[in-house]
């Protein structure tokens, strides 16, 4: 009944304009490679082994799946990264058989709060062997403290669990990352308020010095550091930023030179200001607040890329929208020279791809919930499924934002590593809501292409993401299949169109198509 209603609306939407789109048909110059892991996880430290499940006993299958969902279309997992705020409340324990974690009180406005306290042993590091064969983890230790000791013991047992984990695995701790948004330490407590970059390096220097002798970190090993984690920059070479790490000669320590990535916070959602749920899901997803969230931090990633060294982003919403906005962004960014996003996920946050277990108080107002909420993915799930469709599995992809004349509509082209047009995807950002009434707006495309290679497609294939209303919970369909099952696995039948280039497409409000061109 889902495939058959969305079909109706499409059917049912009100053409407002048409747009001419110029598609090259060879990679241009300002395309940029993109990963197939480009959308991975950053996962709050406290709860994290909600998610892969504590032991090789009780492990995750829900997430597994999830996760099994995204490798089977790309051919790798998402990388994560273990930290955030809770990093810095985080202390390992010999001996200790569970973690012990101290909660504050919930509410309507925190329905699900991050840990005070977490203290851990050797089983909250092992669990990472139940990730996905061949992924890539980061991991954070406690610098907020500024204890050396207990970064040390961490970042030794953190070094110990991995080195028990079958080669077979691929599970790599790719870095570590002391400490989590540093630049705020002066407005919780961790340093004093006149801390700055300049007291930071010298800092930062001495955890990593020492946490190199107990884990192998070092020019000749896959294991590196992340430097900043900052939660904001202002850009300049005397503040927290990747230019104020660089001036205060953070690469030319001993430690520093093993830095191979910097690390930035970008918060998407804090920035709205809205007023109605509508309009503040309409702010986030529309193609120019997407674009001034993330076009900040050019002259952060022209500077980090000036050293050599990769720019990464960890990071608002459960609704329907949140998919279309997760898309947009992620290619955004790497049109940017972004390498990689990492979306931040906890237990019961609002923004979450994937719900890992059963909630017993809703995410919303944190009431205790009628009946339990089993596992589940949540709408944004849906944009990294169709992310991960657009990358495919050449390993070797790259893409390239397409001029549309339109603040509604954002599109991608992207390329095969022969350099000829492979894929497009076009996001319609307007948003439709439950409150719009019936009358949905449509954009009609008209493609040309460019060129003096290759000949233009004659035939595509058409797949859509299609989303009652902006403002929904649930209810989406990628080519007619859902996700939204017990197990995480695709349910439904594939459903594609097949249509002459020539006559164009239609795309209503609120909806994302992937196109795959043929002769």
């Amino acid at each position: 009944m889902l495939s058959i209603f969305l079909s109706c609306i499409v059917s049912a939407a009100i053409q407002a304009h048409a747009i001419s789109v110029s598609i090259p048909l060879t990679t241009p110059s300002n395309a940029s490679s993109v990963s197939p892991s480009h959308i991975s996880f950053s996962i709050e430290q406290d709860r994290w082994t909600d998610w892969p499940g504590s032991t090789v006993s009780t492990k995750n299958q829900f997430v597994a799946n999830a996760l099994g969902n995204l490798v089977n279309l790309v051919g790798e997992p998402p990388r994560f990264r273990i930290g955030a705020d809770s990093e810095d409340r985080t202390n390992y324990q010999p001996g200790l058989e569970f973690t012990e974690t101290v909660f504050a009180p919930p509410s309507a406005a925190v329905p699900f709060p991050e840990a005070s306290s977490v203290v851990v042993g050797k089983a909250f590091y092992q669990a990472a062997q139940n990730l996905p064969p061949g992924t890539h983890i980061t991991w954070g230790v406690n610098f907020k403290s500024l204890n050396l000791t207990a970064a040390f013991l961490e970042a030794g047992a953190i070094a110990d669990a991995f080195d028990s984990f079958p080669v077979s695995s691929g599970i790599t701790l790719d870095a570590i990352e002391i400490g989590n948004e540093a630049d705020l330490y002066t407005n919780n407590g961790g340093r004093p308020a006149n801390f700055t970059i300049a007291q930071y390096v010298p800092q930062w220097i001495s955890f990593a010095s020492n946490i190199s002798t107990t884990v192998p970190i070092g020019a000749n090993t896959t294991t590196k550091f992340w430097g900043g984690a900052f939660a904001g920059s202002n850009h300049s070479p005397t503040g927290f930023s990747p230019q104020g790490l660089f001036n205060n000669g953070i690469l030319t320590s001993v430690p520093g030179m093993l830095i191979n990535t910097i690390s930035q916070h970008v918060y998407s959602g804090s920035g709205l200001g809205c007023g109605t749920i509508s309009s503040c899901i309409q702010d986030l997803m529309s193609k120019p607040f997407i674009r001034g969230n993330l076009s900040q931090f050019i002259p952060d990633i022209a500077a980090t890329k000036a050293q050599d060294l990769t720019y990464g982003s960890a990071n608002v919403s459960n609704s329907a929208g949140a998919a279309l906005w997760a898309l947009d962004y992620a290619f955004f960014a790497s049109s940017l020279g972004i390498e990689r996003l990492y979306f931040h996920e906890g237990v019961g946050y609002k923004y979450n791809f994937i719900q890992p277990v059963t909630l017993k108080f809703s995410i919303d107002d944190g009431t205790p919930l009628p009946e339990p909420r089993l596992p589940h993915v949540q709408p944004a799930y849906y944009g990294a499924i169709v992310a991960a469709e657009a990358i495919g599995k050449s390993g070797s992809l790259s893409v390239s934002e397409l001029s549309v004349n339109n603040d509604n509509l954002s599109g991608y082209a992207f390329y095969t590593s022969e350099g000829q047009l492979s894929k497009t995807l076009f996001i319609n950002s307007e948003g439709f809501f439950t409150t719009s009434g019936t009358n949905r707006t449509s954009i009609h495309l008209d493609f040309s292409f460019s060129g003096t290679t290759g000949q233009a497609p004659s035939r595509m294939t058409v797949k859509r993401l299609e989303i009652g209303h902006a403002d929904d919970t649930s209810g989406l369909t990628w080519g007619g299949q859902t996700y939204e099952t017990p197990d995480a696995k695709a349910s439904g039948t594939v459903l594609v169109e097949t249509n002459p280039v020539v006559d164009g497409l239609d795309i209503p409000a609120t909806q994302a198509v992937l196109l795959t061109f043929g002769p």
